[in-house]
Parts: C-alpha cells; structure tokens; sequence
C-alpha cells in the first residue's frame, strides 16, 4: 500500500445508530423530537436565567452554562445524525470529522467539571449559609467556569490534533452515529498506543476527579443535614439539591455503566446505546429536571411570561 492511498482519506463513512433500514425513518422521529426538546428547553433555561433578576446567584449561573454545555453537545452531533438517518450514504468529511470530534470532547469535559462546581456550590449554600455570598462571589463563579472550558479546550485540541496529524488506512468506516475518539483510533495505520493511553490516563483523570468532588461535596452535605434539628430546615436542604444530584446521578450512572462493562460483554453497540444516553438524551432531561423541580424556576417563567403579556398588551 502506497504512502498515497494511506494519507489521501478525504472523508469517513459514520455506520450510524442502527445498520437496519426499517428504524432509519422511525428513529429519525424519535431523534427530532428529542433535539427539538433539547433546544427549546436549553434554550428556554438560558434566556430565563439571563432575564429574570430572582435568577441571577451562582446556582443557575452554573445552570446556564449547564444548559449552553448540553445545548452545545447536541448540536454537534444531532443534526449531522439526522441527516445520516434519510441519506443514502452517511459521509462526513476530513475537516467536518476533526471538528465534531474537538467540539464534542471540549463540551463533554466541560460538563464534568461544571457539574463538581455545582456541587461545590451546593455544599456551600448548605453548610455555610452565613458566608455563601462572599464564598460564592461572582469572581469565583467565572473561575469554577472558565478554568473548565479552558482545560476541556486544551484536551479536546490535543486529542483532536494527535488523532488527525497520524496516519490513517484506507479503511474509512467509523462504527459510531458521529466522530468519537476511540472508533478513530481503530482506523489509524500509525502506532495509536501513545494517544490511547493518553485518552485513558485523561479520562480516568476527568471522571474521578470531578465525581471526587462530587462525592465529597454531598457527603459533608448529608452530614450538615443530619445535624439539622428541624425537619423543615431537612426538607429545605434537601429540596436545594435534589435537581443537582438527580442530574449526576443520571449522567455519572450512565458513562459508568460504559466504562465498568467487562471485557466479555463490551462491545460498540452497547457503547453506541450509551452515547445516545449521554450526548442526546441527558442533554434533553437536564432542563426538564431543573424546571419540574424547581419552584424559582416555574415562578420566574410566569414573571417573564406575565411582563411580556402586560408589553403586549
């Protein structure tokens, strides 16, 4: 094989969700509705939190990044997917391939450590009530997010610069619904054994360090909540985090489920069905989760609601 044949790849072949052209219309359906969700309700999450004063503290500042994160994860990859589900041949090119796959590490690593801030945040307004605002000021806020998008950005260029500067074979198939770098990895004619344990090393790294956090910020939670003597000051702190630790446990269950998977029963589509969860799914659940929820949430869309009836009017 020629060094021409092995570095003239123009564009890969995506295998898509399934390989059965009776689901392709089916799930096309399915998939719209979730990406329409997932717009209107990230959307919606955003503007609301940006409009409404009552909703200017920490809690849906890291609330509105969190939905600018799953509206971002989505939108790399669904409408891509969609198209995939009513063309004949489902292409991406070179350049569009090295893009969705930087743009969907740098919003998926993102979200980890969005998520340890949130909990931090948490553990801050319930253990320490009284110096929450100077703890939480809005200096610190821009930090616990900023240095996340500024690492994810790192990772996601690093990873997508090694990837695509090696070699690939002729072979341009990738069994996945859209460019992830594990099935990426599959195609390289180069040693990929340096960039694969750079991929474990730093996602090990990013998973347990940011579930650390996590983990941590709720059991010192538990613990203030246990010490409470009121019953109504419990119900309070546990309403106060009960939209947060539903969305991590639904996110961390789902990426665990995928990485703690013995080797016998792995396999790439068992890998597909959990990407599904975690890149369309989770990202449509997420503001649901905050707005059936959450009291301040429901009340401030009935003010912003209410205000443009009366301007209306």
């Amino acid at each position: 094989m020629s060094q021409q044949n092995l570095t003239s790849l123009t564009e890969f072949i995506l295998m898509g969700v399934t390989r059965q052209p009776e689901l392709q219309i089916p799930l096309f359906g399915v998939f719209l509705i979730i990406y329409t969700i997932t717009m209107v309700g990230n959307l919606g999450m955003i503007i609301l939190t940006q409009v409404d004063s009552r909703l200017h503290t920490p809690m849906y500042f890291f609330i509105k990044h969190l939905a600018f994160i799953d509206l971002g994860n989505s939108t790399v990859i669904c409408p891509k997917m969609l198209v995939n589900f009513v063309v004949d041949q489902n292409t991406i090119s070179f350049y569009a391939c090295a893009t969705q796959l930087a743009f969907f590490l740098m919003f998926i690593i993102s979200e980890f450590f969005i998520l340890s801030a949130m909990a931090y945040d948490r553990y801050s307004a319930i253990c320490d009530p009284l110096l929450y605002n100077i703890i939480m000021s809005q200096r610190r806020c821009h930090v616990l997010v900023g240095i996340p998008y500024l690492y994810s950005t790192f990772q996601a260029l690093m990873f997508t610069v090694k990837i695509f500067t090696l070699t690939f074979c002729s072979s341009n198939v990738i069994n996945h619904f859209y460019c992830d770098d594990l099935p990426l990895l599959l195609l390289l004619c180069s040693n990929a054994r340096e960039i694969q344990l750079l991929i474990i090393v730093f996602s090990a790294i990013n998973l347990l360090s940011s579930l650390l956090v996590v983990l941590v910020s709720y059991i010192l939670i538990l613990i203030a909540i246990f010490r409470m003597h009121s019953a109504e000051g419990r119900r309070k702190a546990f309403s106060t985090c009960g939209s947060h630790l539903t969305v991590v446990v639904v996110f961390y269950g789902s990426l665990l489920f995928m990485y703690t998977q013995p080797k016998s029963t792995h396999s790439f589509d068992t890998d597909k069905m959990a990407s599904v969860f975690y890149t369309l799914v989770i990202p449509m659940l997420n503001p649901l989760i905050y707005s059936f929820r959450n009291k301040e949430v429901k009340n401030a869309f009935h003010r912003v609601f209410k205000n443009q009836h009366k301007l209306c009017t």
